[in-house]
C-alpha cells in the first residue's frame, strides 16, 4: 500500500512552493484508503451524507443538488492547493481550462471558466441583451438567463412547452423577429426534465444560429441515459454562432464553489468574457479539475441517480400520478393539488420540495436523494398526497 504522501514534502518536491506557475493534474495525490476499495470509501460516503443531511434538515430534494458532495479526491485536491488562495492569475485557471476542454473534444480556446453556470447565463444576457436587446426562451425553463434579462431592460419572449412538455420548435421560431439577439433551450429542460430528441433540436439550432445566437444549457447533460442523446458541442467545432453551458454544480458536487464552462467559437468567448465581473476561485477550480479526472465518482452518481429516479418514477406512476419522461437529476409529477400544499405535506415528513412552476401550479418537481432518503421519501408519499 502506498505511504500517505507528506503535504510539505510534496509541494517542495514538485516546486509549488517555490512558485510554481503551473498545477498539472497529475501531480493531484491519489486519494488512498486505508482499509478497502475506492468504492468502499464512496458507499461510507453516502451514509455520511445521509446522516448529515437528516441531522441538518429538512432533507432537501428541491434544489436538483448532488447529494452526495463532491469526490473525495476533489476535497483532497482542495487541501493540496491552499498555496493559490492567495494569488491572482490562478494557475489552475488555465489547467482546468484545458482539462474541461480535453473532456468534451474541443480546444482550449473554446472555452471560458465562469463563476458557476449561472454567470455564464447572466454574462450571455449582458453580451446580447443589453440596450434593448429580444430574448426568445421556451417556458417554463430555467429562470437564470430571462430573469436576468429582464433586469437589465431586455424583452424576452417566453413561448410556452408543448402538450408533452417539450420544446414547441415551431412556435419559437414563430416568435422570432429581425430583432432577435438570443435563443435559449435548457436540454433537458428544468423544470420539465424533458429530452429533445437529437434531431429536433438540432435542426433548430442550426437553423436558428444564422440569424441570430442559440445558448444551450446542458447543466443536466451528464445524467441523461438515452443513447441516442448527443451534445451541441460538436456545432461550437463547425464554427456555428451556438454557445454551450455546463456546471460543475450538479455530477461533480461542487455548486457551492462556483464553477462554470462556456464553450463557443474563440471570438464568441472573448465577447462574453468582457462582460465577467470576477473569476472561479481556487478551491473550486481545483475541486473541479480532479472531478473531471474521477471516473469512478461519476459513475458512482450516475448510478445512484438512476436508481433514485426509477424508484420515485414507478412508485408515482403506481400511485396513478402523471410523470414528465425525466432525464436529469429530478423528476417533474402532478401532485393533483396546488403545489403548495405538497410542501408542506412533505415539510411535515421532514422534506423539501421543489416550488410552484407556473403555469403547472399542481406540479412538482423533486430532486433525487440519496437511496435511504428516496426510500423515506416514497414511504411518506401515499399520505402526503392524500392530504
Amino acid at each position: 500500500m502506498t505511504a500517505p504522501v507528506n503535504r510539505r514534502q510534496w509541494l517542495i518536491n514538485t516546486g509549488l512552493v517555490a512558485g510554481s506557475t503551473a498545477l498539472m493534474p497529475s501531480l493531484l495525490p491519489a486519494l488512498t484508503t486505508r482499509r478497502g476499495t475506492y468504492r468502499d470509501a464512496l458507499d461510507t460516503m453516502e451514509q455520511r451524507a445521509t446522516a448529515m443531511r437528516r441531522a441538518a434538515g429538512p432533507v432537501r430534494l428541491s434544489a436538483n443538488e448532488n447529494p452526495f458532495g463532491m469526490s473525495p479526491k476533489a476535497k483532497e485536491a482542495i487541501g493540496t492547493g491552499w498555496y493559490e488562495h492567495s494569488l491572482y492569475g490562478l494557475p489552475s485557471t488555465e489547467v482546468l481550462r484545458k482539462a474541461f476542454a480535453q473532456h468534451v473534444g474541443v480546444d482550449p480556446s473554446n472555452v471560458l471558466i465562469t463563476q458557476g453556470s449561472s454567470e455564464t447565463l447572466a454574462i450571455a444576457a449582458l453580451a446580447y441583451g443589453l440596450q434593448g436587446g429580444e430574448i426568445v426562451t421556451p417556458w417554463p425553463t430555467f429562470e437564470g438567463l430571462p430573469g436576468y434579462a429582464e433586469k437589465i431592460g431586455a424583452t424576452v419572449h417566453r413561448v410556452p412547452l408543448t402538450e408533452t412538455m417539450g420544446h414547441d420548435f415551431n412556435a419559437l421560431d414563430a416568435r422570432m423577429t429581425n430583432a432577435a439577439n438570443l435563443v435559449f433551450v435548457c436540454n433537458p429542460n428544468n423544470p420539465s426534465s424533458t429530452l429533445e430528441s437529437p434531431e429536433a433540436i438540432r435542426r433548430f439550432v442550426s437553423a436558428t444560429q444564422h440569424r441570430t445566437p442559440v445558448l444551450v444549457d446542458e447543466a443536466y447533460h451528464d445524467f441523461v441515459d438515452d443513447p441516442n442523446h448527443t451534445s451541441m458541442v460538436d456545432l461550437v467545432l463547425k464554427g456555428e454562432n451556438v454557445i454551450i453551458s455546463r456546471t460543475a454544480s450538479k455530477l461533480h458536487g461542487i455548486a457551492g464553489l462556483r464553477v462554470g464552462f462556456a464553450i463557443a467559437r474563440p471570438d464568441i468567448v472573448q465577447r462574453l468574457q468582457r462582460f465577467m465581473t470576477g473569476t472561479p476561485n481556487a478551491f473550486g477550480m481545483q475541486a473541479a479539475i480532479a472531478s473531471l479526472a474521477d471516473t469512478q465518482y461519476q459513475e458512482f452518481v450516475k448510478a445512484k441517480n438512476r436508481e433514485g429516479r426509477a424508484l420515485l418514477t414507478s412508485t408515482l406512476r403506481a400511485m396513478g400520478r402523471t410523470v414528465a419522461p425525466s432525464q436529469a437529476n429530478f423528476v417533474f409529477f402532478d401532485a393533483g393539488m396546488p403545489v403548495e400544499r405538497f410542501q408542506a405535506a412533505m415539510k411535515a415528513k421532514g422534506f423539501l420540495v421543489g416550488r410552484r412552476f407556473m403555469p403547472y401550479g399542481e406540479w412538482c418537481r423533486v430532486s433525487i436523494g440519496t437511496t435511504e432518503e428516496m426510500r423515506t421519501f416514497v414511504a411518506a408519499l401515499p399520505e402526503a398526497l392524500r392530504v
